[in-house]
């Protein structure tokens, strides 16, 4: 019996160190979504936390603000300047993330539009 526990707490051990690894070298793709990339953040929180990681909203903030796109700079950087990130919840920060996310949609479907008018004019 406890040569067998020993080697499930190795094992989980070792998953929990690649969950870490994973965690830590996530990225938001291209063209991924916040709400895929919010899910894929907090799936990987989740399982850190079932393997006995203690992980804190946080920390899952920083991280999510630290691996945005390069088109999400400077909504980044207003979250960073007008909040304070230490109590910062994940649910309050993915929803002002989404309400720029389409915003910035609902801005380039208008030049899109704008873009065919001229060209078919």
């Amino acid at each position: 019996m406890r040569r067998k526990y020993q080697g499930s707490t190795k094992v989980k051990r070792a998953q929990l160190q690649a969950l870490r690894r994973e965690f830590k070298i996530l990225t938001m793709k291209d063209n991924e979504s916040l709400s895929d990339y919010f899910s894929r953040t907090l799936t990987i929180a989740n399982k850190m936390t079932s393997h006995g990681e203690t992980m804190n909203q946080i920390k899952v903030a920083e991280n999510v603000l630290r691996s945005m796109t390069s088109k999400f700079n400077y909504v980044v950087c207003s979250i960073e300047e007008s909040n304070d990130v230490t109590t910062l919840t994940i649910d309050e920060l993915q929803s002002s993330l989404l309400v720029h996310e389409q915003r910035m949609k609902t801005t380039q479907d208008k030049h899109e539009e704008q873009a065919l008018k001229v060209s078919y004019g």
